[in-house]
């Protein structure tokens, strides 16, 4: 039996996320605002948000960061891992979205724990570095920047702290060699360009979990 990487029979992927309880009224609940608010559906699955979820608790982080908070969802997960004293912060571009994900976390009850930051990730990320170093970054922003969000995380993480990054499969482009869309070009330069970095730096110990769009982990080596 030849082992691949990934897992592509339908069934196994069917029963893997009937194990996760998307019923989740605190997670129902931010889909609901979100919803109302109409914010774009691309938040992170229920299953990537249970990867989140286990991972902070795994290595008993207690200051996270996220870049890219959308509406929410994804700070949840993470959030409600951390322990009392923990604290997220997230950051946001869109003003609308920052505010959905303000009533969000007042919401679930978890605004206590999460101080969130609106405007561009890239001038914004310096006024937390005196919180550091951090113990977790999860990155989920626009894509042309993830090698910047990626020379923030090396500089303000511990050593053995974890970097998470979603969507690097870049929809199913990061092996194209052609792509006529500047836009789309730009994201998946910048997603290849962040992949080759945390698989090629001595400073990085990384994979990349088969999800629907690719879950990069990355652990500071020193």
């Amino acid at each position: 039996m030849t082992k691949k990487y990934g897992q592509n029979n339908p069934k196994i992927i069917d029963y893997v996320e009937s194990l996760v309880n998307d019923n989740d009224p605190h997670l129902a609940q931010a889909q609901q605002i979100a919803q109302h608010r109409q914010i774009p559906k691309i938040q992170v699955s229920p299953l990537d948000g249970r990867h989140l979820e286990v991972i902070v608790r795994s290595i008993g982080a207690k200051k996270c960061v996220e870049i890219g908070t959308l509406a929410g969802y994804s700070g949840i997960c993470i959030a409600r891992a951390l322990p009392e004293d923990g604290v997220l912060y997230t950051f946001e571009y869109e003003s609308t979205h920052a505010e959905t994900a303000e009533e969000v976390f007042q919401a679930v009850g978890l605004s206590e724990k999460i101080y969130i930051f609106i405007g561009p990730a890239l001038n914004n990320l310096s006024q937390i570095n005196d919180k550091g170093p951090f113990d977790l970054v999860f990155i989920d922003a626009d894509k042309e920047s993830y090698p910047q969000y990626l020379q923030w995380a090396e500089q303000n993480l511990r050593i053995g702290g974890v970097v998470l990054a979603d969507n690097v499969f870049a929809w199913d482009h990061i092996a194209d060699q052609d792509i006529d869309n500047p836009n789309l070009r730009a994201s998946v330069d910048g997603l290849r360009q962040f992949n080759s970095t945390i698989f090629n730096s001595k400073r990085w110990r990384s994979t990349i979990l088969p999800t629907g769009e690719g879950l990069a982990m990355a652990v500071k080596m020193y």
